[in-house]
């Protein structure tokens, strides 16, 4: 893998095995999502105290927040196992058929990806939502009929990246939406001293900290990171992690004080030295850059986004002045309004 993709918050091969051993078991050990979190308490105890199973809970947000491993805690906390898929995966219907008769009572389905479902595996799931039931059509033509097979109560938890392609319908079936947000430089600096006390890494305080404020807000990435700096600190240093092997890894690994790599600064230097500043297209960008748009829509530029160097504008993206003072550029070099 390159050095360019460690700051992708998609989930890599290699984080399988990272992440697996690094996952928290119950709501305790969660960092971060304060309010998701006390939220979920509450209604976890609510449906045990009813017997019922929990409600249908959507989250939403960026890739590496921990939607996966909230979903599994949920499941840990009612007592209850987690059937996991995603929604490419399920290509028919009867797929789809095949998971919900394999639950138990009050098991969770966890679908990740859940905008990219088929539409009409999506509309045969609507039924399940609603009533625990899945229809199943026997015959073809005029002498087709529906014949409905019971399924036992269960919670679906859905994971997206995208909210906005969600359908209507699928989307107001969810009693309960989270959005979950990037984490603060804290949060993090909290989970990467976790992280390398499961993996046995020495590190200290300044060495965490500059982990954490440089990994996007986004505990896949921070985790990622103290993993390839980890190599750094044993192959340059004593193995142990401090705030100076911590800075000589980020900066070999091209990642500047901002949390932004290589690429992010090629696509804001495109937006400036090719098309002024912008308003911009994404699909320019991308050609400039000679990557996909919809590549750069899902990696980079949602962080660029969130953290101020990008602005959307009916016209196009433009870079705004936290760019323009990131690389010692005057405003008058650039045309257009500012952020």
């Amino acid at each position: 893998m390159n050095e360019e993709r460690l700051l992708n918050s998609q989930e890599l091969p290699e984080d399988s095995s990272l992440e697996g051993g690094l996952r928290p078991k119950n709501l305790s050990g969660y960092i971060g999502q304060k309010a998701v979190v006390d939220n979920v308490k509450i209604y976890i105890e609510a449906a045990k105290k009813n017997g019922r199973p929990l409600d249908h809970l959507l989250l939403a947000g960026p890739p590496g927040l921990g939607k996966t491993t909230l979903s599994q805690i949920i499941a840990n906390e009612m007592g209850v196992n987690m059937l996991t898929t995603s929604g490419p995966v399920i290509e028919k219907k009867g797929d789809l058929a095949g998971l919900l008769t394999a639950l138990q009572d009050h098991d969770v389905l966890f679908i990740d990806e859940i905008h990219r479902l088929n539409p009409a595996v999506e509309e045969s799931l609507y039924p399940a939502m609603e009533d625990f039931r899945f229809d199943i059509m026997l015959g073809e033509g005029q002498h087709a009929k529906s014949m409905p097979l019971p399924i036992a109560p269960f919670t679906l938890i859905g994971a997206t990246t995208k909210t906005g392609q969600l359908s209507s319908p699928l989307r107001d079936r969810f009693q309960i939406v989270f959005r979950m947000d990037y984490y603060t430089v804290e949060e993090l600096e909290t989970i990467v001293k976790r992280s390398a006390k499961v993996l046995e890494i020495k590190m200290d305080d300044d060495g965490a900290h500059e982990i954490a404020r440089r990994s996007r807000g986004t505990p896949r990435i921070a985790n990622r990171i103290l993993k390839r700096v980890r190599d750094f600190a044993l192959v340059k240093g004593n193995g142990n992690i401090d705030l100076a092997i911590a800075r000589y890894a980020l900066n070999q690994m091209e990642i500047d004080e901002d949390g932004l790599d290589q690429m992010d600064r090629t696509i804001l230097m495109t937006i400036i030295d090719s098309f002024r500043g912008g308003p911009v297209g994404i699909e320019a960008i991308a050609a400039s850059v000679s990557e996909e748009k919809r590549t750069l829509e899902d990696v980079y530029e949602p962080y660029l986004i969130k953290s101020g160097f990008i602005a959307r504008t009916p016209k196009g993206r433009i870079v705004t002045k936290k760019t323009l003072d990131k690389f010692g550029i005057k405003p008058d070099t650039v045309q257009g309004e500012l952020f």
